[in-house]
């Protein structure tokens, strides 16, 4: 394999990563704060996607206010989702938010289908974030480049909330037992709906860049990549920020390395994220970054 060819891999890999990472946070705030997975995080995805569609292409908005106009109502649906589907079981056994989990990204996967068909749509082209750009040998897409970046920034500011905030204060209070932090004065209602908002919004973004980097739009295209999402969160050490990211970047590079050096897997390619979850909680039952913890009662 040529230097030039390996360059152009790395360069796929990263910025499959990098999706993967943003997509990977959401779920992972979620379960620091709650100790459940929101498994309607990838169809959240797959609206934010729609979203953009009918803003660009059906009511002719400009893309750059699409985009934020897409960011803001995928906060609100994140937070109409907790409100209706896990809010009224918060004191409720954890199988049951489970089940109100999978009803949620059921839910959402038919709702799309009924209001958008079934028919694939295609994400509308941005001419500036599509084009290809050459760097020495190889030729990398601009929103190949710009992926990285948005990821990088997204963890700086999330972990700058966590870390120096009252707000990220208030959220390490409720992930260690929210009920002590209810007596201490702390409005659990709140911290968590701005997890939901805060997760959202970095779906939102992630799923801007998903379709322009891989345009085709259906009701079922967030099953996947919400799934390797979650395996990325629990690879890196699900509730851990930083582990989200490494699982992220650990599946991306993996993924389209594994197809580089050997053409013959690559209809095993998916196989990749299940194969390394595998042999992670193996040896690792925690993740790579993540901690021992104790079941909350």
């Amino acid at each position: 394999m040529s230097g030039d060819s390996l360059a152009q891999h790395l360069a796929n890999g990263i910025s499959l990563g990098s999706l993967y990472a943003l997509i990977a946070i959401g779920y992972t705030m979620v379960y620091g704060i709650l100790l459940m997975i929101n498994f309607a995080h990838g169809d959240i995805v797959m609206m934010a996607c729609y979203f953009a569609f009918f803003g660009i292409t059906v009511f002719h908005i400009p893309w750059y206010i699409t985009f934020v106009g897409v960011i803001i109502a995928t906060a609100i649906l994140g937070v109409v989702i907790e409100r209706t589907a896990y809010r009224p079981l918060r004191d409720a056994p954890k199988n049951s938010v489970l089940i109100s989990a999978i009803g949620a990204s059921f839910l959402l996967e038919n709702l799309a289908n009924y209001l958008f068909s079934g028919r694939p749509m295609r994400f509308p082209n941005i001419e500036l974030l599509s084009q290809n750009i050459s760097i020495g040998g190889i030729q990398i897409q601009a929103i190949c480049l710009v992926i990285p970046v948005i990821t990088i920034i997204s963890l700086v500011v999330l972990l700058h909330i966590v870390n120096h905030t009252k707000t990220g204060m208030a959220m390490r209070a409720v992930s260690k037992d929210y009920e002590i932090a209810r007596v201490m004065g702390v409005d659990i209602d709140k911290i968590i709906s701005i997890t939901f908002i805060i997760g959202s919004s970095l779906a939102a973004i992630g799923a801007i860049m998903w379709g322009i980097r891989y345009p085709g739009i259906t009701p079922m295209m967030g099953v996947m990549p919400g799934l390797k999402c979650f395996i990325a969160a629990v690879i890196g050490g699900i509730g851990n920020i930083k582990g989200a990211v490494l699982g992220g970047f650990i599946l991306g590079l993996g993924e389209i390395l594994i197809v580089a050096f050997f053409p013959q897997l690559s209809g095993y390619r998916d196989a990749f994220a299940f194969i390394v979850l595998i042999v992670i909680l193996f040896y690792k039952p925690t993740g790579l970054l993540g901690e021992k913890t104790t079941e909350k009662v």
